[in-house]
């Protein structure tokens, strides 16, 4: 299993409609992203929500660029723990711009709008 693998969450579905996907992720504590990030209480990193936001829109988007420009009304409310399901929904705005918006039982975890560069 290459690197990135190891640092992807397993997608357990797919539901893609008309320029949105919602993909059911299971975040599971032995991903990478978890080494050294708080061992008692392992979190996920927003940072790394934003990663996978941007590489799974463009893995299922056609998107003008793959540089992100800008990343606007960028917001985190939950955490997301380690050995949790989450949902992550993108939704593409324009060529170069998409939103992604993290939940689950837990409440909404993060949301934001991506510009990539034009």
């Amino acid at each position: 299993m290459t690197k990135l693998k190891e640092s992807l969450p397993e997608v357990r579905a797919i539901d893609t409609q008309d320029d949105s996907v919602k993909l059911t992720l299971w975040v599971d504590r032995a991903l990478d992203y978890f080494n050294g990030h708080f061992p008692e209480a392992p979190i996920l990193a927003g940072v790394v929500q934003l990663d996978w936001a941007v590489k799974y829109a463009i893995e299922h988007f056609s998107l003008s660029s793959h540089l992100v420009e800008n990343v606007e009304v960028l917001k985190f409310q939950v955490v997301i723990v380690a050995n949790s399901m989450v949902e992550l929904t993108l939704t593409k705005k324009s060529d170069n711009k998409f939103t992604f918006s993290f939940h689950s039982d837990h409440g909404q975890h993060s949301s934001g709008r991506v510009v990539l560069h034009s």
